[in-house]
């Protein structure tokens, strides 16, 4: 277990094999910060599937309108919803795209994101610049690792619950 700096910005999301612990860049993007603090607290993401997980790649998920695999669940679906709230400006950085960091999913508008997030498997530095960097994973990138792969998945995994650890 990672050693937790400051639990109120600090997200534990449990996943079918354990638990991966994600710091959140707060002071970088504290807008995606926010966001995530909130439908994480009011139970939005748990239940909700990785609809998009591309090998040496990363791995989507967040579609709380779509993709809760316990209530209104539709794979065909997932990936084209978000929250009831607004949508998010760019918070862009000079933070790169390495491994273990969350992006922001949007749509071809920079200031579409909503909910959904994606962890990257590998550097993809490519993405510098044109997705909001706000965490990172600092314990348990082995379980994001394991997230079974498809667009969408087969079977698809899911984040079982998302918790602040203030709260935890």
């Amino acid at each position: 277990m990672a050693e937790i700096k400051d639990p109120e910005n600090t997200i534990l999301m449990e996943l079918k094999d354990g638990t991966v612990t994600i710091e959140l860049l707060a002071d970088i993007a504290p807008k995606h910060a926010e966001r995530m603090k909130e439908l994480a607290r009011s139970g939005a993401y748990d239940n909700v599937c990785f609809h998009r997980v591309i090998d040496g790649f990363m791995a989507q998920t967040g579609d709380v309108e779509h993709g809760d695999m316990e209530d209104g669940f539709n794979i065909r679906r997932a990936g084209t919803g978000g929250s009831d709230l607004p949508d998010l400006p760019a918070e862009f950085s000079k933070l790169p795209h390495d491994r273990g960091t969350l992006g922001a999913a949007r749509s071809q508008n920079p200031n579409s994101a909503n909910s959904q997030f994606f962890i990257n498997f590998s550097d993809n530095h490519f993405l510098n610049g044109q997705y909001t960097v706000y965490g990172r994973v600092i314990s348990g990138m082995e379980h994001v690792d394991a997230i079974v792969r498809g667009e969408p998945p087969a079977s698809p995994d899911r984040m079982v619950s998302v918790k602040v650890a203030a709260d935890a």
